[in-house]
């Protein structure tokens, strides 16, 4: 069985606090005023709101109760205990912050800016392995069972939501919404991958050995390498592949290239880069 760790528990419950209580801040300081159904289970209270004057709390209430059931058989249930907390203290946030003054009542800042900090607040619930309930649990079951980033499961889940719009709001609302849902997707993945871009590099040259040595020795940075074969000529080599921050990719490109200007180099994105030099944990454990 896994270890409990009183750490991980505190730390994943103050996630889901913070993240519920911005997002609950940012629905009704932005989305509710501008009428933008940004997805999930408050974009649902958003559009019965408008067309029907129910409280957004209660009907945030009303829709998690199935759902909760679906995440505790499909997702677990340490994540259904922390979900059902999310779920609750979600709609509690959002009625006490139902008095705050609307931020802006610019359609377009409030699509850019409302989906920003309501990427932050989802994100945060889910790097604390719960979520605010709703359509949310459906997102994290289709990323468990089918692999699709939480952002990108977010914005179809979602998107199915925002046509829901159309029963109470007008072609524009809906287009600004979906903006609004475009950009909570890319911030989610942003606070999942966490803010620190890296790329993952692939050098091919004769001179592997050398440039082993520079950047093990001079750069300070970790190496591996793996035996290839030419497709072409049939030649045997030696493939170096590194991970380096994006700050210092240029660096690493111009020294390599100094080495050997034909050398063959592939660089691409990385995310959730783990290890030592890229978790502050184990860099600090290595410090001691």
């Amino acid at each position: 069985m896994k270890k409990f760790d009183i750490r991980v528990f505190f730390k994943d419950y103050i996630y889901v606090t913070i993240g519920s209580l911005i997002l609950a801040i940012t629905m009704n300081t932005v989305l509710l005023p501008n009428h933008l159904v940004a997805g999930g289970a408050s974009g649902i209270s958003v559009v019965l709101n408008h067309a029907f004057g129910w409280d957004a709390a209660l009907t945030l209430y009303a829709i998690n109760i199935p759902l909760l059931l679906l995440c505790f058989l499909l997702l677990g249930k340490t994540t259904g205990i922390k979900t059902i907390y999310g779920s609750l203290i979600f709609p509690f946030f959002v009625g006490l912050s139902a008095g705050l003054p609307t931020v802006t009542h610019n359609v377009t800042l409030a699509a850019v800016f409302g989906g920003v900090f309501a990427g932050i607040g989802i994100g945060l619930e889910f790097r604390g392995s719960a979520s605010t309930g709703g359509t949310a649990i459906i997102a994290q079951v289709v990323n468990k069972y089918f692999h699709v980033p939480l952002g990108a499961s977010v914005w179809v889940v979602d998107g199915l939501v925002i046509l829901s719009a159309f029963i109470a709001f007008d072609i524009d609302v809906v287009l600004f919404s979906l903006i609004c849902l475009f950009v909570i997707g890319r911030v989610i993945d942003l606070v999942q991958a966490g803010p620190v871009r890296s790329r993952n590099v692939f050098i091919i040259s004769k001179e592997y050995l050398v440039m082993k040595d520079l950047l093990t020795k001079s750069l300070d940075k970790g190496v591996t390498m793996m035996p290839i074969e030419s497709g072409y000529h049939g030649k045997e080599g030696m493939m170096l592949m590194t991970v380096v921050h994006e700050k210092d990719f240029s660096q690493v490109k111009e020294a390599l290239q100094e080495i050997d200007e034909e050398a063959f180099i592939i660089s691409m994105p990385a995310n959730e880069v783990l290890g030592r030099g890229f978790d502050l944990k184990r860099v600090m454990e290595s410090i001691d």
